[in-house]
């Protein structure tokens, strides 16, 4: 099972961590493995590419452990609101986004928020 954990301040989606493969399929068929890798790389490459918002991350392949924390999305790191909400709002979206994925994937994923 894959396990994803958002961090959340005062209601600000600001970061997450995966950990574990889901199961769906056999390693290196694995729909649900290969989609949840996919929207990781996307949300990084966004927020520090067209966002410029950086993000400090960490990914062990061996372990499966992936962190991404981007302070950019707190207001007490950043200043401009509409870098904040670009980061934030992107982070929340993929929290929405494996949400529905639950529906079908439940056996193989679980997703969690803390605040943190």
């Amino acid at each position: 099972m894959t396990k994803i954990t958002f961090f959340r301040r005062n209601g600000v989606f600001w970061g997450f961590e995966e950990s574990g493969h889901s199961g769906f399929g056999e390693e290196g068929d694995d729909v649900l493995c290969s989609a949840i890798s996919a929207m990781t790389m996307l949300i990084l490459n966004t927020l520090e590419v067209c966002f410029e918002c950086p993000a400090d991350y960490s990914i062990d392949e061996e372990t499966t452990f992936i962190t991404v924390k981007c302070k950019s999305a707190l207001p007490e790191y950043e200043k401009d609101e509409k870098k904040r909400f670009a980061a934030s709002g992107l982070i929340q979206g993929y929290f929405y986004q494996l949400n529905d994925l639950l529906d079908e994937y439940y056996d193989f994923l679980d997703v969690d928020t803390v605040e943190k």
